[in-house]
């Protein structure tokens, strides 16, 4: 009976998961309000009919009364995110909100099958992160002075990474971080933020020459620092968020190209200066060739996605702990392999999604610096996307990069849900926007045809007096105008 229930619950997942990924690009359609308000709620039902089926099937498979307690307080911590957001902020996203909830939840479905400890850390780690989300839009509407804090964010960022180099130990061929108190804490995960802000504000500043080499010089040296810390896949990711940033301000495609012909020769030269970029390419290239050396982890990842096909071989049915660290890196390939394909393809879309509402409050937006900000941190997030589910579906070499929210990570789960806060944050202001040239249309509008109205008085109104000592009286006295609140 159990396992009727477990293949059944497979497909009615992916259909949720379907129909949860079609109402993402459906809302763009939506003419209305109350249209979006639907849409948006129908999201709501479709995550947590989909989060109990899988700890449904969580708890069938392994008998353990813990699984429904923490499939409780999970189901609390994300209607509180959704309450409290659309109460506290009326006028953000509610579709990044939803989004948002949705990637924490098939992270810790997926996390929780492969190991229930690292599983409640994560949960630990996404209620601090929701605390500090709803607290980020409000110093991001207030806080006017974080245009003027250039150097701050630069000596910031660079001194950070810098103690990272210098005494953090290797692991994994990298040196990512500290450990303190049994915790993990990997500071480029929060420099990749504060290197959009240092960014944004020196190009808000100015696009001159000089002011675009000095920019590059500093932006490199947080690259460098990263590379010397052999720390590779966050080098890349602040090489393309700072061209991408550099082309959109400065519309020079001489810019791009340069900074691409830099960015090949420093590959070049990186695969022949570190021994596990040589290994990870040969791996990529081959990886049963290599098979027992540096290529059994990406072997075993085609494995489990070739295993899984389309409609997955069910919650706790396959063997996605062959994987290697498939907790962290190689979660998609988790994913694909009990969740199927089509579930990983709607996971890659919803991705997609939050990356189209990120450029459209960079479109729409109309301060520069908030701008270069909305568009450095959607690259930032789409393209750690491409990075994680690259290297596990072997389009790139691995990078060791983690899937934003939904792999295992506090430093990840942390930073990027101050990115998704932030994000709000620029929302709120362009509402704000949108407000205030809403109510300039308006004023001039009244104006006019207050205007209008007197040249039509003044000529049909007769002559009543005389004028006294060269003056003319007034007629009546004039009311003072109230102010439009």
């Amino acid at each position: 009976m159990v396992n009727i229930i477990v293949e059944v619950s497979k497909y009615l997942i992916i259909v949720l998961m379907a129909a949860y990924t079609f109402s993402c690009f459906s809302i763009f359609t939506k003419e209305y309000e109350e249209d979006e308000k639907s849409v948006l709620i129908r999201q709501n039902i479709v995550m947590f009919l989909m989060q109990f089926l899988a700890y449904m099937v969580l708890y069938l498979k392994t008998g353990e009364k813990k699984m429904l307690f923490f499939y409780a307080v999970q189901v609390i911590l994300l209607l509180a995110v959704i309450l409290l957001y659309s109460v506290i902020y009326p006028t953000v996203s509610k579709l990044i909100v939803n989004n948002m909830c949705m990637l924490i939840s098939i992270g810790l479905i997926m996390i929780t099958r492969l190991s229930y400890n690292s599983a409640v850390k994560q949960f630990i780690f996404a209620g601090i992160g929701a605390v500090i989300g709803l607290i980020v839009p409000v110093i991001i509407r207030k806080m006017k002075a974080l245009v003027d804090l250039t150097y701050v964010y630069a000596g910031f960022g660079i001194a950070a990474l810098a103690l990272v180099a210098v005494f953090a130990a290797t692991s994994g061929g990298a040196k990512l971080g500290f450990e303190i108190a049994g915790i993990g804490i990997q500071p480029s995960e929060f420099v990749k933020i504060i290197f959009v802000f240092f960014v944004a504000s020196s190009l808000k500043k100015s696009t001159d020459f000089k002011n675009v080499v000095m920019t590059t010089a500093i932006a490199a040296a947080h690259v460098l620092i990263l590379v010397l810390s052999t720390d590779l896949g966050a080098a890349l990711i602040l090489f393309v968020v700072y061209l991408v940033m550099l082309y959109v301000a400065t519309q020079q495609p001489l810019y791009a190209l340069a900074g691409l012909g830099a960015g090949s020769v420093a590959a070049v030269i990186g695969y022949h200066l570190f021994a596990h970029i040589k290994v990870r390419v040969a791996a990529w290239q081959d990886p049963f060739a290599t098979y027992s050396d540096g290529g059994y982890q990406l072997a075993q990842s085609l494995f489990a996605i070739g295993t899984g096909s389309w409609f997955g071989m069910g919650l706790c049915q396959g063997s996605p702990d062959l994987i290697p660290v498939a907790e962290t890196d190689f979660i998609f390939s988790a994913i694909a392999e009990e969740l199927g394909l089509v579930f990983a393809l709607c996971l890659i879309l919803i991705c997609v999604s939050c990356y189209v509402m990120f450029l459209n409050i960079a479109m729409e937006i109309r301060n520069p610096f908030y701008k270069l900000i909305a568009l450095g941190l959607g690259t930032c997030y789409i393209f750690q996307v491409f990075l994680t589910i690259g290297g596990a579906t072997k389009f790139i070499p691995s990078t060791g990069v983690t899937l934003p929210l939904v792999s295992y990570g506090g430093s990840s789960m942390l930073s990027t849900m101050i990115m998704f806060g932030i994000i709000q944050g620029l929302y709120i202001i362009r509402e704000d926007e949108e407000e205030i040239i809403e109510k300039k249309r308006e004023r001039a509008i009244r104006n006019e045809s207050t205007g209008r109205t007197k040249k039509k008085s003044s000529k049909t109104r007769p002559q009543t007096g005389r004028p006294q000592n060269g003056k003319e009286k007034p007629r009546f006295e004039e009311v003072p105008k109230q102010r439009v609140r």
